[in-house]
């Protein structure tokens, strides 16, 4: 409903509320208006060469999410989900099994985004401060998480994802998700991901998902982006 269609007296009234809630309310109306649109690369297409090339970025970012986003938009035109911030349609139709196209192109939308966040140019190695204090006490040592990353991220059959979550006791743990799903949607904090998705790293590894996920983690993994995460 549009403001020409109210009349004069809820007009006033909805000034009145937005006057109310203050400058804090301004910001979510914001967020909210664009739950698909396509957020910029933190970093130019041929930042991550030689692990992965421009053209595999050109493609996963360029083509794969372009397209969720886009699909994304179309489904909810017309719909109260355009009013939602992104992690809130993501959350709001998760459970619901009238909505999983919209469900799995806004997950999808959001787990690119934060894919290409979890890596930097110049990553890799070991993580630091209390990240690494937290990823000794929950996996032995840097090996320890290793490991069970790399299992998870080979072992995940098919396409999906393989994640750095805190889970809700407050300890750090891997878990892997199949296709569009992600610990977001049932309220777990995410701390890293990387996608597993043949789109991901086919044209330059071919069927060698064990070398991309080593690579990525030698190399591009963003603990800085991990830390961040961790202490929101």
């Amino acid at each position: 409903m549009t403001i020409s269609s109210l009349t004069r007296r809820q007009a006033l009234l909805g000034g009145a509320t937005l006057i109310g809630l203050g400058a804090t309310f301004l910001p979510r109306i914001a967020r909210a208006e664009s739950p698909a649109v396509l957020p910029p690369l933190p970093y130019a297409d041929n930042a991550l060469e030689p692990v992965i090339s421009a053209n595999t970025i050109g493609f996963h970012y360029g083509k794969h999410h372009r397209a969720y986003v886009d699909n994304l938009a179309k489904l909810i035109e017309g719909t109260d989900f355009v009013n939602q911030t992104l992690e809130d349609v993501v959350r709001t139709t998760q459970v619901n099994p009238n909505r999983t196209a919209i469900y799995n192109n806004a997950a999808q939308s959001w787990n690119h985004s934060f894919y290409w966040n979890s890596m930097r140019p110049g990553g890799g190695g070991a993580p630091s401060g209390s990240l690494a204090e937290r990823i000794a006490a929950d996996f032995k040592d840097i090996d320890g998480f290793r490991k069970e990353f790399t299992t998870a991220a080979l072992g995940q059959f098919g396409s999906g994802w393989a994640w750095l979550i805190e889970d809700k006791e407050k300890k750090l743990r891997v878990m892997r998700t199949p296709n569009a799903d992600t610990p977001m949607a049932q309220g777990i904090k995410c701390l890293l991901t990387i996608d597993v998705w043949e789109h991901a790293y086919y044209l330059d590894y071919q069927n060698r998902r064990p070398d991309y996920v080593a690579a990525w983690l030698d190399k591009l993994v963003n603990w800085d982006f991990a830390a961040k995460n961790l202490g929101a």
